[in-house]
C-alpha cells in the first residue's frame, strides 16, 4: 500500500494549552491519548491513543469488567460517568469504590 502511514497506536500531536504530563490523559479535539512524556505547550509529544493504561479514576465509584469509562477532563480523572465526559474505552478490570486507579483497554478516539 503507497498511502499507509503507521497503525496509529500511538501518534505524534503537539501538546496543547498547558502542556501534558507523562502518563497523563491528553484530550485534543476528539482524538484521547496518554503522553508518552511531560511537553510544554506547543512541544512535540507522543500519544498512546491504544492499550491498556492503569488511569486515576473516579475513587467513589464501583466498575465492572468490560464498563464504558469516559475522560473527566475537568478533573483529569478517567469514570463511568458518560454526561459531559468523553468515551475512551472499557474497564478491563473491575474496581473497587473507593479506589483511586483502574485499568482500561483504549478504544483510539473519543465520542
Amino acid at each position: 500500500m503507497k498511502n499507509f502511514i503507521q497503525t496509529g497506536n500511538v501518534v505524534p500531536v503537539t501538546a496543547p494549552a498547558g502542556g501534558v504530563v507523562s502518563g497523563g490523559g491528553v484530550i485534543i479535539g476528539s482524538l484521547f491519548g496518554i503522553a508518552d512524556h511531560s511537553a510544554v505547550e506547543g512541544a512535540p509529544v507522543q500519544l498512546a491513543t491504544r492499550g491498556v493504561f492503569d488511569l486515576p479514576k473516579t475513587s467513589a465509584q464501583a466498575w465492572t469488567l468490560g464498563a464504558k469509562v469516559y475522560w473527566d477532563a475537568a478533573n483529569g480523572v478517567a469514570t463511568t460517568t458518560a454526561s459531559g465526559n468523553s468515551l475512551i474505552g472499557v474497564a478491563l478490570a473491575a474496581a473497587a469504590n473507593p479506589s483511586a486507579i483502574g485499568r482500561v483497554r483504549l478504544n483510539g478516539v473519543t465520542v
